[in-house]
């Protein structure tokens, strides 16, 4: 089982920047694929990106490619979000879970239970 606290989220002007991070604990987390999802009120929480756990795949909606990088450092059990040129329609709440992985499909949650607190990105025009 991997618990996340997310952080980092803020106040940004379009075009800034911000990164995300994901504290993670479990024994089982070198070996999880992560991914980030956001989620605006009245809407679905989609995935954003993701990231295998031997980071050597990396997904990105295309919402976000180009912009968005999704890396982890094993050894800090920590996973990030780094989020250049925002825009006013990334503004969203942003959390962080363990993903399938499977070919070119979107990474979708593993429900080992209820979501994280998310951290609030708020990017004004």
């Amino acid at each position: 089982q991997v618990q996340v606290v997310e952080s980092g989220g803020g106040l940004v002007q379009a075009g800034g920047s911000l990164r995300l991070s994901c504290a993670a604990s479990g024994r089982t987390f070198s070996t999880t694929n992560m991914g980030w999802f956001r989620q605006t009120p009245g809407k679905e929480r989609n995935v954003v990106a993701a990231i295998s756990w031997h980071d050597a795949i990396r997904y990105y909606a295309d919402s976000v490619k180009g912009r968005f990088t999704i890396s982890r450092d094993n050894a800090k059990n920590t996973v990030y979000l780094q989020m250049n040129s925002l825009k006013p329609e990334d503004t969203a709440v942003y959390y962080c879970a363990p993903v399938l992985m499977i070919g070119n499909t979107s990474p979708s949650r593993i429900s080992y239970g209820d979501w994280g607190q998310g951290t609030q990105v708020t990017v004004s025009s």
